[in-house]
């Protein structure tokens, strides 16, 4: 990328070569959003307004060759959200590192689902195995004050990250390492919710650049058919959840039928599915109607 005297100069030479990169759709958003991120990084003031009132504005080499580098990483796949250390999910702000698997507006249906079974508690005890980001604990937290919210990742790392978020969103959650509900044994909960990794190791080839090779494989895949982690947390969720409790998964596609089958198997019943907006099950919901 040439030096360019102007800010929408350095614009265009970035949206020109990220053309040729994964999503040349949005070669020019993500041109604007990467020069943005720099120059939020002179004055956290400017916006996209700004950006586009100052067009004409001469810029110092320094910011022409610190986008250069971030182009590049847009080219070899990774994800914007990575590059930019934000993204947004439930209408909060949320921080992500290669650490956690980036939120994805699919989730935001278990969110809404998991707030619209709160209405059955007086009481209300909330665990989310598998917390990633924090992004479902937080907006649970932030929609249901009057919850007790506990989240578990296997990963430290993971859960500083998820730490970070909480506070930034302002809410209390508390946080605890370890694998699936291991470390919360003994207790019990109105609700457990997941959104643990599900894709089958041979569906590795088939995704895309950007998850395959930058996003958390301990967050994605479980096992050659995708269902691993479900055989272990569904008759754990079974076993912690009070009478009258829920517990609410994503699953992948095509695997409503196994899923139906293990909540059956492990004793839930009004059992439910939920499609995503393609019409694909993707929330599943169990309940247990006695101890």
């Amino acid at each position: 990328m040439p030096d360019v005297r102007d800010l929408r100069s350095l614009i265009v030479e970035a949206a020109y070569a990220l053309a040729e990169g994964p999503h040349p759709e949005r070669a020019r958003l993500d041109a604007e959003a990467l020069c943005l991120h720099l120059s939020q990084r002179i004055d956290p003031e400017r916006n996209r307004a700004w950006m586009l009132a100052h067009g004409k504005d001469p810029v110092e080499p320094s910011l022409g060759i610190a986008l250069q580098g971030l182009v590049e990483r847009r080219l070899l796949g990774e994800p914007m959200q990575y590059i930019l250390g934000e993204t947004e999910f439930y209408s909060l702000p949320f921080h992500v590192t290669p650490d956690v698997l980036i939120p994805r507006r699919e989730t935001e249906h278990l969110v809404e689902w998991v707030i619209s079974l709160a209405a059955h508690f007086a009481q209300l005890r909330i665990v989310d195995v598998g917390a990633g980001s924090g992004a479902i604990s937080i907006a649970l937290a932030h929609n249901l004050p009057q919850a007790e919210l506990t989240a578990i990742d296997l990963s430290p790392a993971t859960l500083e990250v998820a730490r970070q978020n909480a506070a930034r969103n302002n809410v209390g959650i508390r946080f605890l390492q370890g694998d699936l509900l291991a470390p919360v044994a003994g207790e019990q909960f109105e609700i457990v919710v997941s959104n643990p990794p599900y894709v089958p190791l041979t569906d590795r080839p088939s995704l895309s650049v950007e998850v395959r090779d930058h996003e958390p494989a301990l967050a994605l895949f479980a096992g050659d058919d995708g269902l691993e982690v479900y055989r272990r947390l569904i008759p754990q969720a079974f076993a912690m959840l009070v009478a009258g409790g829920f517990l609410a998964l994503e699953i992948g596609y095509g695997q409503e039928p196994a899923i139906r089958d293990l909540l059956e198997k492990a004793g839930f019943a009004q059992i439910e599915f939920l499609p995503d907006l393609q019409g694909n099950a993707r929330i599943a919901c169990g309940k247990k109607l006695r101890d």
